[in-house]
């Protein structure tokens, strides 16, 4: 059961996913925006218990909220540099305020304190269609192209089409195959997987087709092939495009008859398969070059899904890289680990080749490699210029915080890049804070802490005397 219902609205991607993965796992139930327009359009603002915003938000600012919402408690965050306007919040309606890097734990209590306030409301978990990160069928996906994928899956699913599946390596083709297969109504029949490029070209009929005893040298007895095998099921074809032209003769004639006759034999069979290919490369051009046939291709794209590629898929790869995080550690029977701010830019900013399998290794790898259970890029592997910024200050901003404050802490600038932000954060807070403190408040260990002292050379303050 869900202990309430909170819209994230925040633009910084990084920000936003911890806070999601913080508040999901103390149970709540989370949606999220990336603008006050965007939340206003996406969601019913008074469907929820509480908002968290941003202060500074791309258009409107995140007080916009207090009055949209119309009595719904709005908590304020803001940058520690940006603390003058923060107070300025509360003055317009604000709940209360917390100001970034919060401390996790601080961060619950305040949501705590707030729900406690709030009169008791019914549950509203059932009256959800569907989380935003359960996906379709086991994969995980909340872009515009993932949901139009569901929706067509949701669609061809329950009928008896060819299905040619496009998609890169890595980009989860045979799982899409799964979904279909699940949601038709051959469930309950068996579901054969074939990678045609794992099996050598002198064999594929024999494994597709079958044999008869006899037929070639080393046929010491018949065997059952694998179409034969899929009947009254699916057969899901991986890398058809690296299926012979003898094959594809014959695998045409199992779309146009429904039969399929083995490897020696002069007697045909019937079956009653549905067939799902997939493939990364191109079959049109292959077919305009014969490489492919081209009625073959026409016949298998009755239905054509694309997969996206992973850098094509915007905030979902941080969305995937918390889940395959979880389930690795689980796997791996260890606590939780978490992402460093670093590796969660990097992760955005890598391009992802080989897509969500290229994913899964590394986050795998950096678990295994890790001497903490906080994971950095170098874990991972990643070697990427990080020029994300973890909180943007518009120069306006800060001309105007500057001005009611006798020590500016930011200069007239557009962003303040990772490091920056650590060192200037240290300096300005150590004198009041201890290591441990300073390093809860980054969200790092007091290793990683001392590593980047070490690295950027801040020095550690001196004990007083």
């Amino acid at each position: 059961m869900s202990r309430g219902n909170i819209l994230i609205v925040e633009d910084e991607e990084i920000i936003r996913a911890s806070l999601r993965r913080l508040l999901t796992r103390s149970e709540y139930t989370v949606s999220e925006a990336g603008s006050v327009h965007e939340a206003e359009l996406s969601y019913n603002l008074k469907d929820y218990d509480m908002i968290i915003s941003d202060l500074r938000l791309p258009g409107s600012p995140g007080t916009e909220l207090i009055s949209l919402a119309e009595g719904i408690p709005v908590l304020i965050m803001t940058s520690y540099a940006s603390m003058n306007s923060a107070v300025d919040t509360m003055k317009l309606g604000a709940v209360d305020y917390i100001a970034k890097p919060f401390d996790h734990a601080e961060m619950l209590d305040r949501i705590s304190a707030i729900m406690s306030r709030r009169p008791a409301a019914p549950d509203k978990s059932n009256t959800i269609e569907e989380c935003p990160e359960s996906g379709f069928s086991g994969i995980l996906g909340q872009c515009d192209a993932m949901r139009l994928l569901f929706k067509r899956i949701k669609k061809v699913a329950p009928t008896t089409a060819t299905v040619l599946i496009q998609g890169e390596s890595g980009t989860g083709k045979e799982l899409v195959a799964k979904a279909i297969h699940e949601n038709s109504r051959r469930a309950n029949g068996p579901m054969i997987s074939v990678n045609c490029a794992a099996i050598p070209e002198t064999l594929i009929e024999s494994e597709l087709f079958g044999h008869e005893k006899g037929s070639f040298t080393g046929a010491s007895a018949a065997r059952t092939g694998l179409i034969e095998a899929a009947n009254g099921g699916t057969l899901f074809l991986d890398e058809i495009g690296e299926l012979p032209l003898e094959a594809q003769a014959r695998l045409l004639r199992v779309l146009q008859e429904g039969e399929i006759r083995r490897v020696g034999s002069v007697h045909s069979l019937k079956v009653d398969v549905r067939l799902i290919a997939a493939t990364h490369r191109n079959l049109r051009k292959l077919s305009s070059t014969g490489d492919f046939r081209e009625d073959l291709y026409y016949r298998l794209k009755v239905v054509e899904l694309r997969i996206p590629a992973l850098r094509e898929r915007g905030n979902d790869v941080l969305m995937l890289a918390e889940k395959l995080l979880e389930r690795i550690c689980e796997k791996m029977e260890r606590e939780t680990y978490s992402y460093s701010p670093e590796a969660m830019a990097a992760i955005c900013q890598h391009q992802w080749p080989g897509n969500v399998r290229e994913l899964e290794h590394a986050i795998e790898r950096a678990v295994i490699l890790s001497d903490d259970d906080i994971i950095m890029p170098e874990g991972m592997d990643l070697d990427v210029q990080i020029k994300s910024t973890m909180f943007r200050v518009s120069s306006a901003t800060t001309a105007a915080d500057n001005a009611g404050s006798s020590n500016p802490v930011v200069e007239n600038q557009d962003g303040l890049s990772l490091e920056d932000y650590f060192q200037r954060f240290v300096l300005e807070h150590q004198d009041q804070m201890t290591e441990t403190e300073l390093a809860q408040k980054l969200g790092i260990s007091r290793k990683t802490l001392w590593e980047r002292r070490q690295r950027l050379g801040i020095p550690r303050k001196k004990a007083s005397a």
